[in-house]
């Protein structure tokens, strides 16, 4: 069983919490939370609106080009059971993970949230976030993997980054959103023809597929990367994806984690309206900052973690894989 720290939220989270049991209340949060966010975006000339229907319309005339629905067609795996904390809703959308107007508007709203992570960074915020994150990778993992697995991979941000930095692997996206996915690929191969990358979309992988089983071989990747996924995770299902990622891992592999730090004074001095939005659309945030995620990682057969704050709001962990008898 995953070890807990401060099982109780703080008293400020309690009252926010009772507030977002009132159905009325809770939906009105995710609308002010929405709107707060396009706002930022259009602030930092992320003009939110225009971007996400030139990417609904594949920059064409129509407000929603119907190739959308044959690729989701060609990702989807029609067999796969969602587990029932995935079915809900997600960052103040009804339909969370499982629509388009969430798989078509996370990456405005991914520079969006990260513009103020770092001073004056703007736009520029999300790409200084995942570059600490790498770092922190270069830094602890000595050798240059072969085999990446991103879990909990959105649209791609995280995969197609990861592919930057080991142009030499073979890098695999998972996800339960085959809506994400279908966005993942269509990025990642418009990218890759038109010189924005480096690296081919040749060389990444697209899986809809649950992180905490994956059906995967075993002993089959040098890394497992999460990236901003645990705190979208109830404890039980975060500590099944540890055990997934030691199972799929190769001798000398390496689990990395990236994410919110729940020991940021920035989270505990967060004021009660902010704290409110925020967990209007993070229904798991008080499983996340309660759980001792490095114990759990150790529980599930890794190496004591090194752990890093790579921004005044964010840490990232790595663990090696212990030895397998």
């Amino acid at each position: 069983m995953a070890t807990v720290a401060n099982p109780t939220p703080r008293l400020a989270s309690r009252l926010v919490n009772g507030l977002l049991s009132v159905k009325p209340l809770a939906s009105f949060a995710k609308h002010q939370a929405r709107t707060m966010m396009i706002k930022r975006a259009e602030s930092i000339g992320v003009y939110w609106m225009q971007e996400v229907q030139a990417l609904r319309s594949r920059g064409g005339t129509a407000d929603f080009d119907p190739a959308w629905e044959q690729d989701l067609a060609l990702i989807t795996n029609h067999d796969l059971a969602y587990p029932a904390y995935y079915v809900r809703s997600f960052h103040a959308y009804e339909e969370g993970n499982l629509g388009w107007e969430p798989a078509t508007e996370v990456e405005v709203a991914a520079h969006a949230v990260h513009a103020r992570i770092f001073p004056d960074a703007g736009a520029q915020g999300d790409a200084l976030l995942r570059q600490s994150y790498h770092a922190v990778l270069q830094a602890n993992i000595p050798e240059a993997p072969q085999a990446v697995l991103d879990i909990g991979c959105s649209v791609g941000m995280s995969t197609t980054a990861l592919q930057q930095i080991y142009p030499q692997a073979q890098v695999t996206g998972l996800d339960l959103s085959p809506y994400f996915l279908t966005i993942a690929r269509y990025q990642a191969q418009r990218r890759s023809e038109s010189g924005e990358t480096a690296t081919q979309s040749s060389t990444l992988n697209w899986m809809h597929g649950a992180a905490e089983s994956t059906g995967l071989p075993d002993a089959s990747f040098d890394l497992v990367s999460a990236c901003l996924l645990f705190h979208e995770l109830p404890q039980t299902a975060a500590v099944q994806i540890l055990q997934e990622a030691q199972r799929l891992l190769r001798p000398g592999g390496h689990l990395a984690i990236m994410d919110m730090n729940p020991q940021s004074e920035i989270y505990a001095k967060m004021p009660p309206y902010i704290l409110t939005l925020l967990k209007s659309t993070e229904p798991y945030l008080d499983e996340y900052f309660a759980l001792d995620l490095e114990a759990a990682i150790v529980n599930a057969g890794f190496a004591q973690p090194t752990l890093t704050c790579n921004t005044p709001r964010h840490r990232a962990i790595v663990a090696k894989i212990q030895e397998k008898s």
